[in-house]
């Protein structure tokens, strides 16, 4: 029996298969990696990972991505706690310094605060007789914020009359509580930050006004009427001040 001869087979020279880096899947992996930062030690700032997948299916999990919105949340709501970066915070700002400041940008300002505690004085010798005063001390915070700085958020009507409000309350409340002393001073202080945060009405002169009935036997007998004088009432007329000032500002220039 004969055999047919065999032919060798040509050898195949293989090719290994590049996979592309710029594919889209992985340059919307790379975009969800997050850097934030972690701790500020005297300007130098270290930086962790938030998160980070190692596929395309992984992201769309749903416990990933329930994951992924609660880091984010935590990121977003800490991220306006963190200290300045950079030994720039101690310096002027370059921005304000390179802007063009107007005798005007100084008048208006200072007026605006003048006439505030003219008519708030005025308003004092018409109430000496019950004991209470208008012409408070947080007040002189709350016409520097709307005067000076106006788009800031907290010369927003939202968050001064809201955080005035609900804070002087916390203030009264605590001091039925707890009576007059460290305790009810620390109680009402932190109630008032946690409020605001929570509330989303950043006003920091209304921090004040908790300490300020504690401390001050004056206003204890206004009872829960703190809430409302004489911080809030004397917003409404700092208010209508701030919008003539305003005015003022925008349309006489010298």
């Amino acid at each position: 029996m004969s055999t047919a001869p065999v032919k060798p087979l040509t050898p195949v020279r293989l090719h290994p298969i590049r996979r592309n880096l710029t594919s889209t899947t992985t340059l919307k992996c790379q975009a969800m990696l997050t850097a934030v930062p972690s701790k500020h030690i005297i300007g130098c700032s270290t930086y962790n990972r938030c998160f980070e997948f190692k596929s395309w299916s992984q992201m769309r999990n749903p416990a990933f991505l329930s994951h992924r919105r609660r880091v984010s949340t935590v990121v977003a709501s800490a991220g306006n706690m963190t200290a300045p970066s950079s030994w720039e915070s101690w310096m002027p700002d370059k921005k304000a310094a390179a802007t063009t400041l107007l005798l005007s940008d100084v008048i208006w300002p200072a007026a605006g605060a003048f006439a505030a505690m003219a008519i708030l004085g005025r308003m004092d010798q018409m109430l000496s007789p019950k004991g209470i005063t208008m012409s408070v001390a947080p007040l002189g915070a709350v016409c520097a914020i709307l005067f000076t700085t106006p788009s800031a958020p907290a010369a927003r009507k939202y968050n001064m009359f809201l955080a005035q409000i609900a804070c002087a309350a916390i203030g009264v409340v605590a001091f039925s509580v707890f009576g007059p002393g460290w305790l009810a001073r620390s109680v009402a202080l932190a109630a008032s930050i946690a409020f605001m945060v929570i509330a989303r009405a950043n006003h920091p002169p209304a921090a004040s006004l908790p300490l300020m009935f504690i401390d001050g036997a004056k206003f204890h007998d206004l009872n829960l009427w703190y809430a409302l004088f004489p911080g809030a009432a004397a917003c409404v007329i700092l208010s209508l001040l701030q919008s003539i000032i305003c005015y003022l500002k925008e349309n006489i220039k010298f």
